[in-house]
């Protein structure tokens, strides 16, 4: 039975294309692959890179795979977290680091095992420091770093923002800093700060710089409060950033709606990669509702167009992306990289299961499956080296020696 679907879904994904309609379209939802659990609410929080769940809802994407799609935006991670542990939300926009997090219980997250069957969003992320920063001609962490311990020598550290301790925001600033001698657990203050808030929070005098998503670091910019020292593609070239998860237990319940699911992102990522149809997702977004700012801010970077605020613009071709380059398929070395930057960082205090926790949390089985069924590329491995910034090259045969290499640590 299910070759015959799998032939009859590669005929059909043909007959899509040649008829303009997304990739994977069959007619319909058949009762075979009927969502077990049709009515699904997606938590989201207000970020560029939200998108693709926002437009798969708005495109009705969802619903022609047989979901019945809310979007619930929530005020933090620390919500979409919990919202998702306790079923009130039943997928969710989420940063890679969390899903480990709360299989492990670190960080102040209960126990509770989710999963990654798919990555969102690749690259589109940035570093603001105060505009004051610019005339010290600290755009560097090597350059920054003097200025740092003369602020920690007179008793009053800086402060750096991050969106969640676990997750990509606090990794790209805590590598950032570390890339130039700067521990950020002795030698800095870090907070957690809502994305949203980031740039109100700036605006007070409250830190002295934060990682974020888009568009809060071009919000900075528009409101003449800061700087972009570095976008995270500058740092690491196409790396992972948000994912879709699913607690384990919903998953394991409820297999067709995780690849109904699946699908309707997969077309609407796709759909979101053709630029042509990026000034039409940025007016969406926009919305009060999701991202709530106005759809310039959006756009620009959305676009690769960065104005830094430094006098310096660029066309950057590594933007945000949503399906180029296989930035859906759940590489499961960027989860062993997350768990390195645990062990760097003293968030386990002994070297954690590798394989074991990645192969639980990152189902790129599943995202197979969905996207061999759709005609959709698949990468033939699931894991590869990686080379950041630093020139300090990740490999994830051996991620306890990558995370003991760094000069910089909080390992006991």
């Amino acid at each position: 039975m299910n070759g015959t679907r799998r032939e009859f879904l590669r005929t059909s994904t043909a007959a899509a294309l040649a008829a303009g309609l997304p990739v994977g379209w069959a007619g319909g939802v058949y009762a075979s692959d009927a969502p077990e659990h049709p009515k699904m609410r997606f938590g989201i929080i207000a970020l560029t890179d939200c998108s693709t769940i926002v437009m798969a809802h708005e495109l009705g994407l969802f619903k022609k795979h047989g979901i019945e799609s809310t979007i619930s935006k929530e005020a933090s991670w620390a919500v979409i977290r919990d919202r998702l542990a306790l079923g009130e939300n039943h997928a969710t926009h989420m940063l890679i680091g969390m899903p480990y997090a709360s299989t492990m219980g670190l960080q102040g997250s209960p126990v509770k095992p989710m999963i990654i069957p798919f990555a969102i969003n690749r690259n589109g992320q940035g570093i603001t420091l105060k505009k004051d920063f610019l005339a010290k001609g600290a755009t560097t962490p090597q350059a920054l770093k003097p200025l740092v311990m003369e602020a920690k020598a007179k008793g009053q550290p800086m402060t750096f923002a991050m969106t969640f301790p676990p997750g990509t925001h606090a990794m790209w600033m805590r590598y950032w800093l570390g890339a130039g001698g700067i521990n950020p657990d002795r030698d800095v203050t870090l907070i957690t700060i809502p994305p949203p808030q980031m740039v109100a929070n700036m605006k007070v005098g409250k830190m002295d710089g934060y990682c974020v998503g888009e568009p809060w670091n071009a919000r900075a910019i528009a409101d003449g409060i800061g700087f972009t020292v570095t976008s995270t593609q500058q740092m690491w070239k196409d790396h992972p950033e948000k994912v879709l998860a699913f607690t384990e237990e919903f998953a394991a319940k409820h297999p067709k709606t995780v690849r109904a699911v699946l699908r309707a992102m997969l077309e609407a990522s796709r759909w979101a990669d053709n630029l042509e149809n990026r000034r039409h997702l940025a007016e969406v977004v926009s919305q009060p509702q999701y991202i709530n700012t106005q759809k310039e801010v959006i756009l620009g970077r959305l676009l690769g167009d960065y104005d830094y605020g430094t006098g310096h613009r660029e066309k950057d071709r590594h933007y945000m992306t949503f399906f180029d380059r296989q930035t859906n398929f759940p590489l499961k070395s960027h989860g062993i990289w997350w768990l390195s930057q645990f062990r760097r960082w003293g968030m386990v205090k002994e070297p954690p299961a590798y394989q074991k926790l990645v192969d639980r949390v990152h189902r790129a089985d599943i995202y197979r499956e969905v996207a061999r069924e759709m005609g959709i590329e698949i990468p033939r491995e699931d894991t590869k080296k990686e080379t950041l910034f630093d020139g300090v090259v990740f490999d994830p045969a051996d991620p306890e020696k990558y995370a003991k290499s760094f000069a910089v640590h909080t390992m006991a």
